[in-house]
């Protein structure tokens, strides 16, 4: 019987194909499998919020509510979880209070569960009246340290924030490394500070772009974290997150043992896999969303950023210009005030670049 079993937030639904496939994965696509998928004891499964609302009107034909009742009906046994940008929605700018208010509450009534609430700026006004909207619900508020790497951003920064939310009701913490910019013993102190700072649960959630997430999730949990965020392996690495099959595997008869079956798992993996395939034969998938940079480390590019970054380029005929970006995001960025780079400042300071 493990000690400390580590819960795994599925992201295949949401942040996997935001970062490969800009956010093009349909409703009909996920259908078929969600029977099998809720078969899985996980702590909950991403499925709703960041840039899946925007993409489903915009690009798919689909209406986003109706996409997560859907979600719901089929996940009866999973706790939903969505991506929320704290002030800004689902949007890219900030809106009225009881804008926020009642999109929270026709959230939880749709279905939703966990509301993880983030803001770009790490500024806890942004967060607050989500929050409390969410608690009013009765939803798990994860509200997110958005991880960045700067000269004004360290450990102590990030645990009084973290301390900050928990006061304002946060309900857990995730760490939202959405650049892949964690190393491996500065996430072992990170969350061994945040554990030391904070009584509720602590969640990493670290993309696969600079090639660390494996190796900084493994420290993550052997300092106390609580909740992983992994990606079923088709849809895993690149600028996606650590594979669910491969975390199951790498605990299994440990003291962190999640308890996830392999054999259900491979089941849903069979299935992703013929998407895989299916995507990278349509051109959906771009190669250089599969590969590791460690340049990332440099550039600070978020996954969800990157493959529509790249297909934005690619649209404009523009595709060469890519290096010269990632580049000059930097400087921009630094010209901002080292803002994190996740939505909606990644797009700000993206925009700026290419325009440089």
């Amino acid at each position: 019987m493990a000690k400390k079993p580590i819960k795994i937030t599925e992201v295949v639904l949401r942040d996997a194909h935001q970062s490969l496939l800009a956010t093009r994965m349909t409703m009909d696509e996920m259908r078929p499998i969600l029977p099998e998928m809720d078969k899985i004891p996980y702590f909950s499964v991403e499925c709703w919020g960041g840039a899946t609302f925007d993409s489903c009107i915009r690009f798919l034909d689909e209406d986003p509510w109706e996409r997560l009742r859907i979600l719901r009906k089929e996940l009866p046994h999973q706790k939903l979880q969505m991506l929320f940008r704290g002030q800004n929605m689902l949007g890219y700018r900030p809106y009225a209070d009881d804008a926020v208010e009642y999109f929270v509450q026709k959230s939880v009534a749709n279905g939703i569960d966990v509301i993880r609430i983030f803001d770009a700026l790490n500024d806890p006004r942004n967060l607050q009246t989500a929050i409390k909207a969410a608690n009013k619900e009765g939803a798990h508020v994860q509200a997110c340290i958005s991880y960045t790497l700067s000269p004004v951003h360290n450990n102590e920064y990030f645990a009084n924030y973290a301390k900050t939310l928990e006061e304002m009701g946060a309900d857990s913490i995730c760490i939202k490394d959405m650049a892949g910019l964690l190393k491996p013993y500065t996430c072992y102190d990170l969350v061994k500070e945040l554990k030391e700072t904070i009584k509720i649960p602590v969640d990493i959630h670290s993309h696969y772009t600079a090639g660390l997430a494996s190796m900084s999730i493994l420290k993550g949990i052997e300092a106390g974290a609580d909740i992983v965020d992994t990606a079923m392996s088709p849809l895993a690495l690149g600028t996606s997150h650590m594979p669910t099959e491969s975390l199951v595997a790498a605990l299994q008869g440990t003291d962190y043992d999640t308890g996830l079956d392999l054999n259900q798992l491979n089941v849903v993996r069979a299935y992703f896999n013929k998407l895989r395939e299916k995507y990278i034969a349509n051109g959906q998938i771009n190669q250089k969303s599969l590969g590791v940079d460690a340049n990332t480390l440099l550039y600070q590019v978020p996954g969800g950023m990157f493959s529509n970054m790249l297909k934005q380029l690619k649209d404009a005929g523009k595709e060469d210009k890519l290096q010269d970006v990632l580049e000059e995001i930097p400087r921009v960025r630094e010209d901002a005030g080292y803002p994190p780079l996740v939505t909606p400042t990644s797009q700000i300071v993206g925009t700026q670049a290419v325009f440089n």
